[in-house]
C-alpha cells in the first residue's frame, strides 16, 4: 500500500504539469490565431473597405449638395448665369476702366449696350413674324398639303385611314386636359423666369462693379500657397468662361450667317427668326445647333415643299461639319479642352438636373472643373505664362 501511494504521489506532479502545459498552449495559440481590430484595417480587403467607405462618403455629400443646390435654383442659375456673362464682358468694363471711367460708370455703360442688343435682336424678330406671318399661314396650308400627298404616294405610302387616325390624335393631344395643364404651369415658368432674369441683372451688376473685392472677400480664410492655388484657379476660371462665351460667339455667327443665307435664297419663311435660333442654339454644344437646323428644316418642308427642305438639312449638315472639322479648334483654342464623350455626358447630366438651361450650363461648367484640377495638381499648360501677372498673395483689390 505504501509502494503504490508512493507511485501515485509521483505521478501526480507529472499529470498536474501535463494538464499545466495543455492549458497554456491554447493560451498561447489565440494572439496567433486572432486579428488585433486595428489589423483588421490593414491588409488589402481593409484597405479596399476604406477606399469604399470614403467613395460612398464622397458620393453622399456630392449628391446632398446637388440636391441643396436645386432647392434654391431660383439663386443658383442666375448667379452662374450671371457668372459666365461677368467673364465674357469682363474685358470691356476693364478697358473702359483703363480709360479713367469710374467702376460704376463703365459697369453701366456695358449694361446699356448689353440691353440695347437684346432690345435689337428682339425687335427684328418681332417685325419679321408680323410681316411674314400672313405668307407664312399661306404658304404652311399648301406645304401640308404637299406633305399628305407625298405621304400617301411617296415610296412608302400610308393609308387615308392611318392618315386620319394620326390627325385626329393630334388634335386630341392638343385639346387634352395635359396641355391645359401644361399652360397653367407655364405661367409659373413665365413668373419663375422674370424674377431669376431680374436676380441675374442684379447680381451681373454687382459681379461686373466689385468683383475684384468678392473675390478677395472669398479669399480671407486662406494664406499662403493654399490662396495663391486660389488665385490661380479663380482667374483661370475667368479665362475659360469668357473665351468659352466668345469663342462659342463667333462659331454661332458663322453658323446663323450661313444657313440664314441659305434660308433666304431658298425663300423660307421667317428666315431671320430662324437664323437666330440658330444662333442661340449654338450655345448648347454638339445638339443645339443642329436642333435649330432642323426646326428651319421643318419649316422648309412646310412651307416649301420636301425638296427645300432636303436642301437645307444637306447645309445644316455641311455648316455643322465646317464648326466641328474648323471653327472650334481655331477658334475655341484651348478655353474647351474636353473630349466629346465628356461634353454628352455633361450635357446628358445637365438637361436630367435642370432642363435646357442645365444643358446650356453644364458644359462651362465641366471646362471649369477640369481647369481648376489642373491648377491645383499643377498641371495646366498655361500656369508659367500665368504666373507673371498674377497678384500676390494677400494683396488688396484694385
Amino acid at each position: 500500500m505504501a509502494r503504490a501511494a508512493q507511485l501515485s504521489e509521483q505521478e501526480l506532479p507529472r499529470d498536474h504539469n501535463h494538464a499545466g502545459n495543455n492549458a497554456a498552449r491554447p493560451a498561447n495559440k489565440t494572439p496567433a490565431a486572432t486579428k488585433q481590430p486595428r489589423e483588421l484595417w490593414t491588409d488589402s480587403l481593409g484597405r479596399m473597405a476604406t477606399r469604399s467607405a470614403q467613395i460612398l462618403l464622397i458620393l453622399t455629400v456630392a449628391c446632398v449638395s446637388v440636391y441643396a443646390l436645386l432647392q434654391v435654383r431660383l439663386l443658383v442659375i442666375p448667379t452662374m448665369i450671371a457668372l459666365i456673362l461677368s467673364a465674357a464682358i469682363g474685358p470691356f468694363v476693364n478697358m473702359l476702366r483703363r480709360r479713367g471711367l469710374p467702376g460704376a460708370a463703365a459697369t453701366g455703360i456695358a449694361f446699356v449696350a448689353l440691353l440695347a442688343l437684346l432690345a435689337g435682336v428682339t425687335t427684328v424678330i418681332v417685325l419679321s413674324v408680323r410681316s411674314q406671318w400672313n405668307d407664312l399661314v399661306q404658304q404652311a396650308a399648301s406645304g401640308l398639303d404637299e406633305l399628305e400627298k407625298f405621304l400617301l404616294t411617296g415610296p412608302f405610302p400610308l393609308d387615308r385611314e392611318q392618315l386620319n387616325q394620326a390627325r385626329e390624335g393630334i388634335i386630341q393631344f392638343a385639346t387634352s386636359s395635359q396641355v391645359r395643364s401644361g399652360a397653367i404651369s407655364g405661367l409659373s415658368v413665365v413668373t419663375e423666369f422674370l424674377a431669376g432674369a431680374t436676380l441675374m441683372v442684379v447680381i451681373l451688376f454687382f459681379f461686373l462693379k466689385d468683383g475684384a473685392k468678392i473675390w478677395n472677400f472669398f479669399l480671407r480664410p486662406f494664406s499662403g500657397q493654399r490662396e495663391a492655388k486660389l488665385r490661380r484657379a479663380g482667374r483661370r476660371t475667368l479665362e475659360v468662361l469668357g473665351g468659352y462665351v466668345r469663342g462659342t460667339a463667333i462659331v454661332a455667327l458663322v453658323d446663323t450667317v450661313a444657313i440664314g443665307a441659305a434660308l433666304l435664297i431658298l425663300q423660307v419663311p421667317l428666315a431671320i427668326p430662324l437664323a437666330i435660333i440658330v444662333f442661340m442654339g449654338a450655345f448648347v454644344p454638339l445638339v443645339g445647333a443642329t436642333v435649330a437646323g432642323i426646326l428651319a428644316a421643318l419649316v422648309a418642308l412646310v412651307a416649301n415643299g420636301p425638296v427645300v427642305a432636303l436642301i437645307v438639312v444637306a447645309v445644316v449638315i455641311a455648316v455643322n461639319q465646317l464648326e466641328g472639322d474648323l471653327l472650334q479648334p481655331i477658334v475655341m483654342g484651348k478655353s474647351l479642352q474636353l473630349h466629346a464623350l465628356v461634353i454628352l455626358m455633361a450635357l446628358t447630366a445637365g438637361t436630367i438636373l435642370a432642363g435646357i438651361i442645365g444643358a446650356v450650363l453644364s458644359v462651362p461648367l465641366a471646362a471649369v472643373i477640369w481647369s481648376v484640377i489642373q491648377v491645383w495638381t499643377a498641371e495646366d499648360p498655361d500656369l508659367e505664362p500665368m504666373n507673371p501677372s498674377l497678384p500676390p498673395a494677400n494683396s488688396q483689390p484694385v
